[in-house]
């Protein structure tokens, strides 16, 4: 993977491409960024570029004593030019000897003490099929179902026996470990490696969350924060990348909030009619068409996870553009005529107050979606409390 692969994040690659140019790499870089955010596929471009590096020029001593460097080749490969460099398509292929990789993994059978290259075939595959993925996304992808992934007692030695070793061909070794946040107190074995680790060797972590990483690493490492992408990013990668037809591009993009991978889930999805459902489902809280109301609850708990939760984020996204019709006028919101049409409808019903109330409703039934609340029973408790707060009852949680 080279940084032109990497969606967006152009000031983070010219950041990283600056400091192993300038030889200013610190011994221990954390990537942290939101899920979508891309900092894993950054990660892997960096690792890669920094393994295909032809490194400094061997200093010898010359004729009369001194001593002076030997011009052989360039000490630097651009990006740009990477792809011409000797070991990068060992590299790009996840099959350099001096990169690599750590992620949590689960027990092939019972008994079994697990690391990271018991799944290497199985981690080359996934980062080339879906480097904007989750740790969730992973455990299922190797069959983890229920089981809790974690990067183990086990793992940790390994990386200690692997980085004491001399790099083969490289002047770096690369260790890119990826959700540090799976690593228990067995995480601390760590820390005498990433203090002082040996010659040339170079961590790179990537997280999606600062707080559940051990302090003892995080104060350790040097950091490098992965923004969210942009709206104009994701619209472009969907249509070049993914086949997306421009204004499907769009509206994906403008619901995704900078999380190219809840975009590409959305894509999947995108023949759904959003806004027909969402019609109905006020129609039915507005008019209390109580018999309504239960046969369209009991309909969306049989769509799944996924799709209730990309309705919801629709549901935030409408109210979001509501309000800022209602703060900035019409005239300076871009939405197509049928979604402009259906925000200004709901400026008649609600209020900026009784909106963000109603956004705030969404965002706490979202969470407990994904934590496997029954979508039937979820989705007739946010009936009667979207029905309260649009007829300016406000019911707060007990």
């Amino acid at each position: 993977m080279q940084f032109k692969d990497v969606i967006g994040q152009q000031h983070v690659k010219q950041h990283l491409i600056e400091m192993v140019q300038q030889n200013r790499l610190s011994h221990a870089l954390l990537f942290l960024g939101k899920e979508g955010s891309g900092a894993l596929p950054l990660a892997l471009a960096f690792a890669q570029f920094v393994v295909c590096q032809p490194g400094t020029a061997p200093v010898v001593e010359d004729l009369f004593g001194g001593m002076s460097a030997m011009s052989s080749g360039p000490t630097f490969i651009h990006p740009d030019e990477i792809a011409t460099a000797e070991s990068f398509q060992r590299a790009e292929q996840l099959l350099h000897p001096d990169l690599h990789f750590s992620y949590p993994v689960i027990p092939k059978k019972s008994g079994d003490k697990p690391v990271s290259s018991d799944y290497i075939t199985e981690w080359r595959e996934f980062v080339k099929l879906s480097p904007y993925g989750n740790a969730f996304d992973w455990l299922q992808f190797i069959g983890a179902e229920n089981k809790q992934g974690n990067i183990t007692a086990e793992e940790c030695n390994n990386i200690i026996h692997k980085l004491s070793l001399k790099s083969f061909e490289a002047e770096y070794k690369v260790l890119v470990l990826w959700m540090p946040e799976y690593l228990g107190k067995e995480g601390n074995k760590l820390l005498k490696l990433i203090e002082e680790p040996p010659a040339n060797t170079l961590f790179v972590l990537v997280a999606e969350s600062e707080e559940q990483i051990l302090p003892t690493i995080l104060s350790r490492c040097q950091l490098v924060k992965i923004p969210l992408l942009e709206n104009r990013e994701i619209e472009d990668a969907l249509v070049t990348r993914a086949k997306a037809l421009p204004e499907t591009a769009r509206q994906i993009a403008a619901i995704a909030e900078g999380n190219y991978r809840e975009a590409l889930h959305v894509m999947q999805h995108s023949d759904e009619d959003w806004q027909a459902l969402l019609g109905d489902w006020l129609r039915f809280i507005i008019r209390k068409m109580l018999p309504e109301q239960v046969k369209w609850t009991d309909e969306i708990s049989k769509l799944g996870r996924e799709k209730q939760k990309q309705f919801l984020r629709y549901f935030n996204h409408m109210l979001e553009q509501s309000i800022r019709i209602k703060v900035l006028g019409a005239d300076a919101i871009a939405l197509p005529d049928n979604e402009k049409d259906f925000a200004q409808r709901l400026n008649k019903i609600a209020s900026v107050s009784q909106m963000q109330c109603m956004i705030e409703e969404l965002d706490r039934s979202s969470y407990y979606i994904e934590r496997n609340a029954n979508g039937k029973m979820l989705f007739q408790a946010l009936t009667i409390k979207l029905f309260h707060i649009i007829q300016n009852k406000v019911m707060t949680e007990a």
